[in-house]
């Protein structure tokens, strides 16, 4: 992750303190082994998907103007929102490098799809939230597209790291697809009743 640029480097070795749960890539990695062995394309999955989750919560701080990421200042917080988007551009520029420089094509393909669902399901949430006007299939819909698209994304570049049944790919993806909902379902619960001390950030900003 060395950059020659000196700002580059500051910000983030200031995101590397921030450890989170790890869960996309771990995803990735428990994917692998359900039906094969973890192996350097895995590795290279994992990152991946590490890499663009880091840059959507960079880039989510600055739609949500949050100043608070996992207990500490957020990035928009220290530097500003335009600092703040750029790094979130390198970190996702950085991640697309992984699965080029690998001959990851299938894994490109996949994520270029999940960027483009994430970003309409926070576009769609912010039409909605504007208007007052959601009901529960939109609701999902935001979800599905916002939070669960990448889950999928983490199960099915885990399953095809290791397997080349497309069948088990699909399962996979699917089995994603409901822990990222389950895992937004509860996300929304917490960020109504929930306090910001447990979360690390203000709560009510997604509600």
């Amino acid at each position: 992750m060395k950059s020659k640029v000196g700002l580059v480097d500051l910000v983030t070795k200031y995101i590397l303190k921030q450890k989170g749960k790890k869960i996309r890539p771990l995803l990735v990695l428990l994917s692998s082994k359900i039906s094969g062995e973890i192996n350097e394309r895995t590795y290279r999955g994992a990152v991946l998907v590490e890499l663009l989750h880091t840059a959507t919560l960079v880039h989510d701080d600055v739609v949500d103007n949050a100043d608070k990421r996992r207990g500490f200042p957020s990035i928009n917080a220290i530097w500003k929102n335009k600092i703040a988007v750029l790094m979130g551009d390198y970190l996702l520029s950085r991640g697309l490098m992984i699965a080029v420089e690998g001959n990851d094509f299938d894994f490109l393909k996949i994520m270029t799809g999940t960027v483009k669902r994430m970003s309409e399901g926070e576009l769609l949430q912010i039409q909605k939230t504007r208007k007052l006007d959601i009901n529960e299939e939109t609701y999902f819909k935001i979800i599905a597209d916002k939070t669960a698209s990448l889950f999928e994304t983490c199960c099915e570049i885990g399953a095809r790291s290791s397997s080349e049944n497309p069948g088990f790919h699909i399962a996979m993806r699917k089995y994603g697809e409901n822990l990222g909902i389950a895992f937004q379902i509860k996300d929304d619960i917490l960020d109504y009743e929930g306090s910001a001390k447990l979360f690390g950030k203000p709560i009510g900003g997604d509600i």
